[in-house]
């Protein structure tokens, strides 16, 4: 698989996500919502900068299983519960980002929402990936 991240000039310059990501490969891996649940099914972490971590990683577990690396991300949606929240923590988790995933930042979004299925949960994320 080849990804080519674009970031037009013309557009603000990008943090923590790539404006467009051209990707080519053999196959799309469709990666389901994942938040900061434990292997019994709890919500573990009680701060979103914890739940998130946790959420990334079930996210990247899940791709790992399919075949894949975190630099296949091609995109990926994050749902907050709190987006002022996420913003005053933006600096944490984009190093929790980069530990996890590195620095081949996929296509981004982050949406509020009024409410998860985990009732416990701040985060979730969810995204596609394309692999050779």
């Amino acid at each position: 698989m080849t990804t080519e991240r674009v970031n037009p000039p013309g557009l603000a310059p990008p943090a923590g996500f790539s404006h467009a990501v051209v990707a080519s490969g053999s196959r799309v891996v469709f990666l389901a919502g994942q938040t900061a649940l434990d292997g019994d099914g709890k919500v573990a972490g009680a701060t979103l900068p914890e739940q998130f971590e946790r959420a990334l990683t079930n996210l990247l577990a899940a791709l790992t299983a399919a075949g894949g690396t975190p630099s296949d991300l091609a995109r990926v949606t994050v749902y907050a519960t709190d987006v002022a929240a996420y913003r005053a923590h933006a600096p944490e988790l984009g190093r929790l980002w980069r530990k996890l995933a590195g620095r081949d930042y996929p296509a981004m979004a982050v949406v509020e929402v009024v409410r998860l299925w985990d009732e416990e949960a701040l985060v979730e994320l969810d995204g596609f990936a394309v692999l050779p």
